[in-house]
C-alpha cells in the first residue's frame, strides 16, 4: 500500500530504524510514533524544527511583554489580572508545546529570536504548526455539534449500506472526522494523513486513550477569564484497532495506486498547492477500480493564479474529467467554529460530493519539488538573476535600517540615498516612508510559525 515518496516507485518497507524503499534504498524515519513520509524526511524535520524553535521563543518574549505592561498598571487593576493571567498561559503553553512536541529533537541551546526571524522557515503560510490549532479544540473539547455534522455530511454522501474498506482521510487535521468515521462507519483500515506534526502527535496520543492539555486563546473571549482556558482534549473512547496516522504532503503521498476503496478529502481541494484537475487524478490513482471518493467543505479558491480560483461549477467539471463519475452532491449549513468561549462563530455552507471511478486517470504530473542544490549541502548554490537582484534589494533593506540611530529624520535617511545614487531625489522621501511605514507595521504583527 505504502510507496516511495521521493521516487514514486519503490515498495516501502519497515525496517528497525523506519520505512525503506525497496527501490532507491531512502530512508523514512518514524517520529514520535508517526511514520515521517515526505519526500525529503531531514529536511522536513529541520523545517519543523525551526518553526518550533520560533514559536518557543515568540511566546516567551509575548509573556515577557505582557509582565511588562502589567507592571505599568495599577497592580489590582482587571487589566493587570488579565495580563498577568495572560502571561503565565503564554509560558505554561511553551512547556506544553515543547513537550508534545519533543519528537521533533527541539533542544535547549539559546538561539537569538533575531537569528530566527532572518532565517525563518519557509513552509507555506497556511502550514504553520498554529494555523490550525484551533481545530484541536473544535475537535477534542468542545466542537461535537460540527463533528456531527461533518460526520453526518460524509456518511451521508457515502450511502447505505457502504462498505468503506480501506480508507484514506487526507487532510485529517487534529483528527476527529478520521476518529469518527472509523469508529462509526467500520473501514477495515482507516489512514489519517497529513502535514503538521503538532496535529498528528496530539491526535496519536488522544484517539490512543490519552488525554492532551493545552490552551485555548479565543479570538473573542467572552470575559477575561476567558481569554486562556487549558483545555483537556480527549476522544470519547480509545479507537479500535485499525487506525494509522501518517505524516505526509498530499503533493507526494506515499500511496500505492489502487490502495484505497475510499478517499475522504476534507476542507482540502481548495487550499493544495496545485490545479483541481491534477489534484483530483491523483485521487482516482489511489483509488482501487469502482472506490469513492468523498470531499467535503466550503470551496474557497483564493491561491495560485487567477484561472485557478475555481467556480462551482468549474470544480465540478473537474471530476468527470479525472475518471469519475458524480454520484451525490449536497450542500448544507453546518456550524463552524463556534467556541463557547468566543464571540465569534460562523455558519459555513459545506459542499460534499461522492464521486465514484469508472476509468483510470491520466498520470498528473509531477509536483514540483525542491532543486537539488537545496537538498544537498555539498552542491554550490547558482548565482541566479533572481538571487543577485533579491542581494541588491537586501542590501539596499539593510543600509536603510542601519540609518536608524534615533537621531536621523525621513528626510535625512532620503538624502543619503540620493547621495548613494540609489534613488532620485523627487522619490527618495515617499519611498523612504512608505519603507518605514512597512516596518512599523510588520514590527507589531506577530511572525507565523
Amino acid at each position: 500500500m505504502l510507496h516511495c515518496p521521493r521516487c514514486a516507485r519503490g515498495r516501502l518497507t519497515v525496517q528497525r530504524a523506519g520505512w525503506i524503499c525497496e527501490g532507491c534504498s531512502a530512508g523514512f524515519p518514524v517520529i514520535g510514533d508517526v511514520p515521517w513520509l515526505f519526500p525529503e524526511p531531514q529536511a522536513m524535520l529541520a523545517e519543523w524544527r525551526g518553526r518550533l524553535g520560533f514559536l518557543l521563543i515568540e511566546l516567551a518574549r509575548e509573556a515577557a511583554v505582557l509582565r511588562d505592561e502589567a507592571r505599568r498598571v495599577a497592580a489590582s487593576s482587571l487589566t493587570a489580572q488579565r495580563l498577568q493571567q495572560l502571561a503565565a498561559a503564554y509560558e505554561d503553553h511553551g512547556r506544553r508545546l515543547k513537550a508534545l512536541l519533543a519528537p521533533l529533537g527541539v533542544g535547549d541551546s539559546p538561539i537569538a529570536y533575531e537569528t530566527h526571524l532572518a532565517l525563518r522557515t519557509r513552509l507555506p503560510v497556511d502550514q504553520g504548526l498554529t494555523n490550525y490549532y484551533v481545530n484541536m479544540h473544535r475537535d477534542w473539547a468542545w466542537g461535537e455539534a460540527e463533528n456531527a455534522a461533518s460526520l453526518a455530511a460524509v456518511s451521508t454522501a457515502a450511502g447505505e449500506p457502504y462498505d468503506w474498506g480501506r480508507t484514506l482521510v487526507l487532510g485529517a487535521g487534529a483528527g476527529r472526522l478520521a476518529y469518527d468515521i472509523h469508529m462509526q462507519c467500520s473501514p477495515e483500515l482507516t489512514v489519517a494523513a497529513d502535514y503538521n506534526p503538532l496535529l498528528l502527535f496530539a491526535m496519536r496520543q488522544i484517539v490512543q486513550g490519552g488525554v492532551v492539555e493545552l490552551y485555548e486563546f479565543p479570538i473573542a473571549p467572552r470575559s477575561l477569564a476567558e481569554h486562556a482556558l487549558l483545555r483537556a482534549l480527549q476522544a470519547p473512547a480509545p479507537a479500535r484497532p485499525g487506525l494509522a496516522i501518517v505524516a505526509a504532503d498530499a503533493m507526494h503521498a506515499p500511496f500505492a495506486e489502487g490502495s484505497f476503496q475510499t478517499v475522504v478529502t476534507p476542507w482540502l481541494i481548495d487550499i493544495v498547492d496545485e490545479e483541481l484537475a491534477h489534484f483530483a487524478a491523483r485521487v482516482n490513482r489511489w483509488l482501487a477500480p469502482g472506490g469513492t471518493w468523498i470531499n467535503f467543505g466550503s470551496l474557497s479558491f483564493a491561491q495560485g493564479e487567477r484561472a485557478q480560483r475555481l467556480s462551482l461549477e468549474e470544480a465540478l467539471e473537474c471530476v468527470p474529467a479525472a475518471g469519475f463519475t458524480l454520484a451525490h452532491r449536497h450542500e448544507a449549513s453546518i456550524p463552524y467554529m463556534q467556541s463557547p468561549a468566543s464571540r465569534h462563530g460562523r455558519i459555513e455552507r459545506a459542499l460534499t460530493w461522492r464521486a465514484v471511478k469508472v476509468r483510470d486517470a491520466a498520470a498528473p504530473p509531477d509536483h514540483a519539488r525542491l532543486p537539488e542544490w537545496l537538498l544537498r549541502p555539498d552542491l554550490p548554490v547558482p548565482l541566479s538573476q533572481d538571487f543577485q537582484l533579491q542581494a541588491l534589494s537586501t542590501r539596499i533593506h539593510a543600509f536603510l535600517m542601519a540609518l536608524i540611530d534615533g537621531r536621523r529624520t525621513v528626510r535625512d535617511m532620503a538624502r543619503m540615498l540620493v547621495e548613494q545614487r540609489l534613488m532620485s531625489a523627487q522619490e527618495a522621501e515617499p519611498a523612504v516612508r512608505g519603507f518605514l511605514a512597512r516596518m512599523h507595521a510588520d514590527s507589531r504583527t506577530r511572525a507565523g510559525y
